[in-house]
């Protein structure tokens, strides 16, 4: 099978994979084989330390993705539907927990589970036209797939339960106000503007990148002395590091550090 013809195109250029779900006829709606897939090639990616970043996408220029497939929903068992989720909730898990950089680009509509691969990512680039949306309540569901959880954490809980009850869709101007995404790009600069973002962050020192990232997302889930006490230790074993020599001798003697991910 040509790579083209698979429902996930994987491409790693230089030090970073491009993941874009390849179902365009049905707006890269994700299925179980797709799911499966994603959670291969991101098992993979994790393994491969030459990696340091993730792009994901959507082929061709209307979805980033519609969600889950709703013609297997509708036939699926209840079982069937939990174990869905569970491996849609093992994908993402594996996104937020990589210790890689990972940017979902945002080319059309990011709905339901769609968006919930999305809220995984660090960051969220989309193009003006994007519609995001948790319409799920609208057909009997449930935003199971982590919208729940990562939603209210990313635009706050006022704002997750209108969208999450209502199922409203919202455009990206308001996705961007309310801290869904970080960025609009127009479509022809959207790769762009996602290499940009990633520039600027490969710039600095890949093991304190990660550890911060660490500190800030196992601190959500923790009390405000915890939390604090974790960034403390992330400082510390970033001290323990080569590029914490390299960067504070370069700031002392106003040059540019090199890291070495050391």
């Amino acid at each position: 099978m040509n790579e083209r013809d698979s429902s996930l195109i994987v491409e790693v250029k230089e030090k970073v994979a491009w993941l874009t779900l390849n179902r365009p006829s049905v707006l890269n709606a994700l299925n179980k084989p797709l799911l499966l897939e994603i959670h291969a090639a991101l098992e993979k990616i994790r393994s491969n330390s030459a990696i340091r970043a993730v792009f994901f996408t959507g082929a061709g220029d209307r979805a980033f993705s519609a969600g889950a497939d709703i013609e297997y929903l509708n036939k699926a068992t209840p079982v069937q539907v939990r174990d869905m989720a569970r491996l849609a909730i093992s994908v993402n898990h594996l996104i937020e927990n990589l210790n890689k950089v990972s940017i979902a680009l945002i080319n059309g509509y990011a709905l339901g589970g769609g968006l919930e691969l999305a809220e995984a990512c660090m960051f969220r680039i989309a193009v003006p036209s994007a519609r995001l949306g948790h319409p799920e309540v609208k057909i009997g569901a449930v935003a199971g797939w982590g919208g729940t959880t990562r939603l209210p954490r990313l635009v706050g809980k006022s704002r997750a339960v209108e969208m999450l009850l209502t199922g409203r869709m919202v455009n990206a101007e308001e996705a961007l106000q309310t801290g869904l995404i970080h960025r609009i790009a127009e479509p022809d600069k959207l790769k762009a503007e996602g290499e940009q973002l990633l520039e600027e962050i490969m710039k600095n020192a890949p093991i304190a990148v990660n550890l911060t990232w660490e500190a800030l997302h196992r601190g959500l889930d923790l009390s405000v002395d915890e939390s604090a006490d974790l960034g403390a230790d992330c400082f510390g074993l970033a001290a323990s590091t080569e590029d914490f020599r390299e960067g504070t001798r370069a700031f002392l003697n106003r040059q540019k550090p090199h890291f070495q991910g050391r």
